[in-house]
């Protein structure tokens, strides 16, 4: 009895406790709505047409938010970067792929084609396209494989598909080989004159002036009757017998182009010049004791690689256009070197009746020059800083 007293005695005091407990709970909690009501009320209330800022936009962010809105780029450098930007331009990729096929079928083709650009076949004069002559009918009667004339012969019987291909290898070199005496010349002039200024410049630069009003195509009319005997002496010593193979009309052309044709690249190396010279690694190497040559070698040609390249791939379809041009009028290669210009002009003769002897030639003209075109202007989207978007 004593014992269920007891019990019922604790119990009776923890209920009181609880309910002491919660109403305290829920006065407490009444307080604190109370005190929020009245804080809310205590508040102006904003004006929807007010432009009041808030203060809390104005709180800095917390370190993990900065992180958070942060994007890393992969580091490259800027051959890759234009790597990458000339690899998105489909056009520039197409002419790549358009100038390489016709370097492996100019180069390469005639390597293992059967016929020889010099070779003449008796009885196949005049051949139109996949002709064949009654020679080589009577020798595939015989079961001997005749390969066919896949643009016909020419007027002494030489395939002219073959004669094309070499045209246009010879085209390439002249364009390639022009182009690259036009950047050698054409840099070390305008680096020289761009760097050094003053009076320097204001001399090469007037030099520059008067070597673009001398007309090109008199000048090599004048080498090559001057030349015509120098150099067909010096073709006939032993080491020197390109000279014979390109005639002194090809060896002018290639001293004109020398001589007169490096002027615009200097005036683009110029500008350049003129610009990163005044660069603080240009400073510091002048401080730190480097040698002119030097710092415009390694500092300052070095930077402008890339307007060299552009300028450079350029050069090559003017350059093409140039020799064609000159072949055409008989102030090319040598016979019986063929080339585009030459071709084309010898087809002249025939063309209502051997239309395709002219077409051929001239359609390679235009797309080696679309080509290196379009790739040169892809090249400069790259490679250029100023177009980068």
């Amino acid at each position: 009895m004593k014992m269920a007293e007891l019990n019922e005695k604790d119990s009776i005091s923890v209920a009181g406790n609880a309910d002491e407990a919660a109403t305290g709970k829920n006065a407490g909690t009444c307080g604190n709505a109370g005190k929020a009501a009245q804080g809310k009320a205590s508040q102006p209330k904003k004006n929807p047409l007010s432009f009041q800022l808030k203060v809390d936009d104005f709180i800095p962010e917390t370190a993990e938010n900065k992180k958070s809105l942060v994007i890393m780029r992969e580091s490259v450098s800027f051959w890759k970067d234009g790597a990458r930007r000339f690899r998105k331009n489909k056009i520039a990729m197409a002419a790549l792929s358009i100038v390489l096929f016709i370097v492996f079928l100019c180069f390469v083709v005639p390597g293992f084609y059967p016929y020889k650009y010099a070779e003449q076949v008796k009885g196949s004069e005049r051949l139109s396209p996949f002709e064949y002559s009654k020679t080589e009918i009577q020798r595939k009667d015989a079961g001997e494989f005749v390969f066919p004339h896949l643009l016909g012969t020419d007027q002494n019987g030489r395939d002219y598909a073959i004669r094309v291909m070499v045209g246009g290898r010879v085209s390439l070199m002249v364009g390639i080989v022009a182009s690259l005496l036009i950047l050698i010349i054409g840099s070390l002039y305008g680096a020289i004159a761009g760097y050094f200024g003053g009076y320097i410049d204001l001399i090469m630069m007037r030099i520059v002036d008067i070597i673009y009003t001398v007309p090109d195509v008199l000048i090599i009319i004048l080498l090559a009757a001057t030349l015509k005997f120098p150099l067909q002496n010096l073709g006939s010593l032993p080491g020197f017998g390109w000279i014979q193979r390109l005639g002194p009309n090809m060896v002018s052309m290639f001293i004109v182009f020398a001589l007169l044709y490096w002027v615009g690249m200097a005036r683009i190396v110029r500008s350049q010049i003129m610009i990163l010279k005044q660069n603080e690694y240009v400073t510091a190497a002048r401080a730190l004791g480097a040698r002119k040559r030097r710092i415009i070698g390694k500092h300052l040609i070095t930077n402008c690689i890339g307007t060299l390249i552009v300028t450079t791939t350029l050069q090559i379809p003017s350059s093409i256009f140039t020799e064609s041009f000159l072949s055409f009028l008989g102030l090319g290669v040598q016979a019986p070197m063929p080339s585009l210009g030459s071709l084309a002009s010898a087809a002249l003769n025939g063309f209502q009746t051997y239309p395709e002897k002219l077409f051929a030639p001239a359609f390679l003209i235009f797309i080696i020059i679309l080509s290196f075109n379009l790739l040169g202007d892809g090249l400069r989207d790259a490679f250029d800083p100023k177009l980068k978007s």
